[in-house]
């Protein structure tokens, strides 16, 4: 048997398709029972078989017996736990325990060996059946040395616990995360960390549904990495929206923390267009989204009026090499060019309409801003003491003056005429 396990090199995965004689001896391997099944690993382990071959006997072997791991609701085995025997639901769950325990003490201790998905059923499987901490533990190291091939389905994690207040299982997703983020530069590439970054954003927006979701655990997932891991934070903004929505009651001061999340510098125009207009963004978030994309406009400007000038800016002070430029080349800059002041009109556009719902929020938060402590509109703060101070002049001369001095021409003393007495 041990021979017949041995022999084929090219096996797949589950769900991909197999030849018939590889099913023909992973069938064989079900029939057997647990402990002669964990014998054979052990003898194929010795025999040097690859470890993502064996991954892919344990996965196989794993999803006859509980179709919950198959990752196919609509596959189940013909030696399944649910069907075996019409036993009692204690005795059934005990059962399922030890074969979820089993098949983690055999697991190749080597990365990659398992799929990512695979292990996160297990680790659903493994929650809902209770098994001992260790070998959740042991599962959970081994998802975050391969998170960023985790599926946002597979990490939707239902909460089994009592004392839990969410349907999914944010606290498990936030260790999962840190010890992603705690892992070595050279163990966890930049790419991989970009993947992770993503699939949290798309993991809090779905979470952040949840009513019972605290301010704490979403401001704590959101945190969990780096903040050079989003290249735009546009997917975390979604997020945020989503949970201040499903949460209307929030405080004030929390909507501030909750939106210092927010790299304003790294959203796209249509996101701080939206950002913008978002009324459930506290005043200082959307002032501070107004700034930087006038910075950025600001930055387009200098960008392009630098193609007008007779020479490029050269900060090395190096002449460049004079060349001739070709007909093609000529077009191409030209093309450059023309996109370059079309995308200028396009962020202009929206510059202006930013500024416009920016004057919509000033008239309507009037009288609550410090504009000394923001640092901001030094003309309409110049213009406006200007104006107060004419009033106080006025209101002063307007107190110093008779009614003689109101009116506008002088009047002139009645002529009296002489008496006859």
């Amino acid at each position: 048997m041990l021979n017949k396990l041995a022999l084929p090199e090219s096996s797949t995965f589950p769900g991909k398709p197999m030849p018939p004689t590889a099913e023909c001896w992973f069938d064989d391997a079900c029939i057997l029972d647990m402990d002669y099944f964990v014998k054979t690993i052990s003898g194929i382990k010795a025999k040097g078989v690859r470890p993502d071959l064996v991954g892919s006997i344990i996965a196989h072997y794993a999803s006859k017996w509980l179709p919950d791991l198959s990752g196919n609701d609509t596959e189940k085995g013909p030696m399944s736990l649910q069907e075996s025997s019409p036993e009692s639901v204690t005795v059934s769950w005990m059962k399922k325990r030890f074969f979820v325990e089993t098949l983690v003490g055999i697991l190749p201790p080597e990365r990659d060996s398992i799929p990512c998905n695979f292990l996160l059923r297990l680790l659903r499987t493994a929650n809902m059946v209770g098994v001992e901490p260790s070998y959740r533990a042991e599962m959970e190291k081994r998802i975050s040395w391969q998170l960023d091939q985790a599926s946002l389905k597979e990490l939707m994690i239902p909460s089994f616990s009592h004392t839990c207040g969410t349907l999914l299982d944010v606290e498990l997703v936030i260790r999962l995360v840190k010890r992603f983020a705690s892992l070595d530069e050279g163990t966890r590439s930049g790419i991989a960390v970009v993947k992770v970054a993503k699939l949290v954003d798309s993991y809090l927006a779905e979470a952040a549904l949840d009513t019972n979701l605290s301010l704490e655990d979403f401001i704590a997932l959101g945190a969990a990495l780096p903040s050079h891991a989003r290249a735009m934070d546009d997917g975390l903004y979604r997020a945020i929206d989503t949970y201040l929505k499903a949460h209307s009651g929030v405080s004030k001061q929390d909507r501030k923390v909750l939106c210092r999340l927010i790299d304003s510098r790294k959203l796209s125009p249509e996101a701080s267009l939206h950002a913008a207009q978002n009324e459930r963004l506290p005043v200082r978030a959307v002032i501070q989204v107004l700034f930087c994309e006038q910075s950025k406009l600001n930055r387009h400007v200098d960008w392009s009026g630098s193609f007008n000038g007779t020479r490029s800016p050269n900060p090395a002070g190096l002449e460049a090499s004079v060349r001739c430029m070709s007909k093609r080349e000529m077009n191409a800059q030209q093309m450059e060019i023309k996109k370059l002041k079309e995308e200028l009109l396009r962020v202009q556009s929206q510059c202006v309409a930013m500024q416009m719902q920016m004057e919509k929020l000033v008239d309507k938060k009037k009288g609550f801003f410090r504009w000394k402590k923001l640092g901001i509109m030094p003309s309409l703060k110049s213009s406006v003491s200007v104006f107060e101070k004419i009033e106080e002049e006025r209101e002063a001369n307007f107190g110093r003056q008779t009614p003689i001095d109101i009116k506008q021409k002088p009047v002139r003393p009645p002529k009296w005429r002489k008496s006859m007495s």
